[in-house]
């Protein structure tokens, strides 16, 4: 009997080994079975449909960020080259008609800058006074004034579009991704009462699939404010520097053109 103790305790070894074994490759199938890609197409319908506004919320989001990021550059790179004309005359601070239509004629170059909009329309307006019969009243230069605000206000309105969506989509799309993280989690505790059962391969599922959506929610939420607040701070820069421009403009007409 002590001859055959060690082989004994060799074939219990080796059982146990191939037991360790064959649990690890059924736990690794397990884990396998858990696909991101089946989860959302085995989750229920809320979370299911949670998934897709949040898909969609983010696609916008990338459209609306790749958009004002072109018409963002497009505006800051003409409204320089604009302001650069604005104020590198030769004349210094002395402004005669000759220059003032020079810088017109020049506005076709800097086509997209809410500056040189705002000049062209102040220009225009200046004309229509300067053609009147005695351009002295002060209510003509309220007239200019109220074309350059009016031509800032809508060029700075066009600018704006669609920002109120990234805003939105920033502060609200975390929690649409909880609601579903929720509603997921909820679901997984049913299946466990149901199935009277707390073992991973019953909460498992319900748990990925919510997680997922507020994953879902943070990937849309996340671009969405950090472009909102760096298309504010230019934008901010933007309305500035054409306020700038605008009192300017306004004090050249009253000094040089119209004395009201």
């Amino acid at each position: 009997m002590g001859v055959f103790q060690p082989l004994r305790i060799k074939n219990v070894l080796f059982a146990t080994l191939v037991n360790l074994q064959t649990g690890g490759e059924n736990s690794a199938g397990s884990h396998a079975a858990l696909d991101p890609w089946q989860l959302v197409a085995d989750a229920s319908a809320v979370v299911k449909s949670v998934m897709v506004i949040l898909v969609l919320m983010g696609v916008i989001c990338a459209f609306i960020i790749g958009a004002k990021s072109v018409r963002l550059f497009q505006a800051m790179s003409k409204s320089k080259g604009f302001l650069g004309a604005f104020w590198g005359g030769d004349e210094g601070p002395n402004w005669s008609t000759e220059r003032l239509e020079g810088l017109y004629s020049q506005v076709g170059h800097f086509a997209g800058s809410p500056i040189a909009a705002v000049y062209k329309a102040g220009y225009v307006e200046l004309a229509r006074v300067m053609g009147a019969a005695s351009p002295t009243d002060a209510g003509d230069i309220d007239n200019v004034e109220r074309a350059l605000r009016r031509t800032a206000t809508a060029e700075m309105t066009r600018i704006e579009a669609l920002l109120p969506f990234l805003a939105t989509t920033g502060a609200t799309a975390p929690f649409i991704g909880l609601f579903g993280t929720v509603w997921g989690i909820m679901n997984a505790f049913i299946n466990i009462g149901a199935q009277a059962s707390a073992s991973l391969d019953v909460v498992a599922p319900g748990i990925a699939e919510a997680l997922i959506a507020t994953a879902i929610g943070l990937v849309a939420a996340i671009p969405a404010v950090m472009a909102y607040n760096s298309f504010l701070r230019r934008i901010k820069v933007l309305e500035s520097e054409l306020e700038t421009v605008s009192h300017h403009y306004l004090n050249i007409v009253r000094r040089h053109f119209v004395r009201g």
